[in-house]
């Protein structure tokens, strides 16, 4: 039995934030105190090569859960084949106000409305420098909450050009239900004016470094067929490496009647199973193997991910499922992968 799993009552007696804060607190510990070897080395399973980079396996944590990258040698040491750490925005904000963290325990959901509050992006390169892991690093940017829509992609092309030397790739976040008109900018004309800017930006940043690091851009689940379809012309007209799917679900449908679900926020973990593995599947039709899909949103077990995969995703991502299952489930997704 690990750490967690001996834990997990006792946090989860905690309100939800205050429970989030403890784990990143002890894994810091952990880490500053030596002690990350007391977590079961991770089994040894199939690397995948995807945009260029060798992922020594496809089990990755997804943004969100260390936005500031403050422990990122502590979340290595579970195993994971990649980390993604962010949402990072150029200036530090606060995000909304407490509580902003709902577990949804009958249905093994989470609903949050944090905001991307974070300490700034200049904060979270301190902290991938001061970090041992030399793994893969996926860094992912986004609006600080009172840029001006019209602006909003002056704040990406900032966080990218300060992050980029840090990044194996950069994830470009224009999904999260909670900074006010965020998803605006996955309609059409706002997304590919946006890739435009980011592709130019990356082309010249790939210059100055002399290192090209992939962009890929993480939409919502609540898209319909047509938005899919045109979010996935825009990625190939504008060469975009690849695509993350899914955020946060607005729809409390899987969960009516249940304790939170009318909490405003995005509904993470089991409830948006699938969804996300619908939006997968339909990017996979389209892009026909074109750009590589990461799939995230309600893997739980080995057999959630090995869904993703068949749907079309090339790696997958966890979040929600590491609050509910603990570490074990990055063993327990390697071994189903293989």
């Amino acid at each position: 039995m690990d750490i967690y799993t001996l834990a997990k009552p006792l946090l989860f007696q905690l309100d939800a934030e205050v429970a989030h804060d403890l784990t990143l607190k002890g894994l810091k510990f952990a880490q500053k105190a030596g002690l990350l070897h007391l977590y079961p080395s991770p089994i040894i399973c199939e690397s995948r090569t995807v945009m260029g980079i060798t992922f020594p396996n496809a089990v990755g944590l997804a943004a969100g859960l260390d936005k500031n990258g403050a422990v990122i040698d502590g979340m290595a040491s579970l195993g994971f084949g990649f980390i993604e750490i962010g949402t990072i925005t150029p200036r530090p904000q606060p995000g909304n106000p407490k509580p902003r963290l709902f577990r949804v325990k009958q249905a093994q959901g989470i609903i949050n409305r944090f905001g991307f509050n974070n300490l700034g992006v200049d904060y979270l390169i301190a902290n991938v420098k001061a970090a041992q892991y030399k793994g893969v690093l996926g860094i992912n940017i986004g609006k600080n909450f009172d840029t001006p829509m019209e602006n909003a992609v002056d704040d990406y092309l900032i966080c990218m050009q300060k992050v980029y030397a840090h990044a194996t790739y950069i994830t470009v976040n224009i999904s999260s239900p909670n900074t006010k008109n965020l998803r605006a900018l996955q309609e059409k004309t706002a997304l590919s004016q946006l890739l435009l800017k980011l592709k130019a930006e990356q082309t010249k940043l790939a210059d100055q470094h002399g290192r090209y690091v992939p962009i890929t851009l993480k939409i919502a689940p609540d898209l319909a067929l047509e938005q899919v379809n045109e979010i996935a012309d825009l990625l190939l007209e504008h060469q975009i490496d690849g695509v993350i799917a899914t955020n946060t679900t607005l729809s409390r449908e899987p969960v009516e009647g249940m304790e939170h679900a009318n909490e405003s926020g995005g509904l993470s973990g089991a409830p948006v199973r699938d969804k996300s593995t619908l939006v997968i599947s339909q990017l996979s039709k389209r892009l026909q193997g074109a750009l590589p899909i990461i799939g995230v949103g309600g893997i739980l077990t080995g057999a959630d991910a090995v869904e993703k995969i068949a749907a079309g995703a090339s790696l997958v991502q966890v979040y929600s499922g590491l609050i509910y299952k603990g570490p074990q489930l990055v063993r327990d997704i390697c071994k189903s992968l293989g």
